[in-house]
């Protein structure tokens, strides 16, 4: 038996009112639960968007899920709730987008390694073939689909294809190619990018450099959602770390770098674990 054999997530937003919180205890006090953690937040409590998240252990979880969600969807009519129940065995499906550079791609291999990332890694996929024996020394999937300005759409095809069925998270670890809106909506608010900025400063290509055309004294990178603007979604976690006009932009990659590694696996983390609600353009991170 796993530690989580029993367990499972639930995330809830909902407009704040009274008798949220009491409704959702006696539901999960009804079918025998125990709640094991539980957090929340809003934004207004008068009128504002209330958000929560709950861990649960039930007996027999998985004979039960169904009724309980079925049953469930009374309670959040009555509060005008977006809710969703994950169970925490069920880990998270992942495939990772590279190209060529690969401190994000082996920091979060690391951290499966070792387990102290609760998803299953299903497949690399690049543009370019330099990640091959990396990634396969650790039993993954590699997969070498060339992206040109014209082959594009069959690229994002055949990427398509192979995720089909088998997962459900897309993080572009340093993927260097814009994702089509049609690609985003196969996977809305799955897909994590880290940006190698402190968004919204140095939006789009090439942000060391302008960030060293514009004197900058901190740098930092961004993991966000993506949507269609580019480098605009949700933002689920940022660093910085102090610069100086020493810096040439070759340092600022340097120092960078290990800064994109630790935002980019903390936002991955926490998506797995489903402590992450996005509402409008941003996150509320339990």
């Amino acid at each position: 038996m796993t530690l989580f054999e029993h367990r499972a997530t639930m995330l809830i937003s909902c407009p704040d009112q009274p008798g949220v919180v009491a409704a959702i205890s006696r539901f999960l006090h009804r079918y025998g639960a125990n709640i094991v953690q539980s957090d929340q937040y809003t934004l207004d409590p008068t009128g504002g968007m209330f958000f929560m998240r709950i861990e649960f252990d039930l007996d027999e979880l998985s004979t039960k899920i169904s009724v309980l969600r079925q049953d469930f969807q009374s309670v959040a009519d009555e509060f005008d709730m977006e809710w969703r129940i994950h169970l925490k065995k069920q880990k998270r499906k992942c495939a990772i987008f590279v190209s060529k550079e690969d401190h994000c791609l082996l920091e979060l291999l690391w951290h499966w390694q070792a387990g102290d990332l609760l998803a299953d890694i299903e497949m690399v996929i690049s543009n370019h073939d330099h990640m091959r024996p990396i990634v396969e020394s650790f039993g993954i999937p590699y997969y070498y689909i060339p992206v040109t300005a014209e082959t594009k759409e069959e690229a994002e095809q055949q990427q398509l294809a192979l995720m089909q069925g088998k997962v459900d998270t897309v993080i572009l670890a340093r993927y260097m190619q814009i994702i089509s809106p049609t690609f985003i909506q196969h996977y809305k608010n799955n897909i994590i990018n880290i940006h190698h900025s402190f968004l919204p400063a140095f939006v789009g290509g090439k942000p060391y450099n302008q960030a060293h055309d514009r004197g900058v004294k901190i740098i930092g990178a961004t993991a966000h959602y993506v949507t269609e603007q580019l480098d605009g979604g949700p933002i689920i976690e940022q660093d910085v770390q102090r610069v100086s006009h020493r810096d040439d932009v070759d340092a600022l990659k340097r120092i960078g770098s290990h800064i994109e590694r630790i935002v980019l696996s903390r936002a991955v983390s926490w998506h797995v674990d489903d402590r992450i609600l996005v509402h409008g353009n941003k996150t509320v991170v339990f």
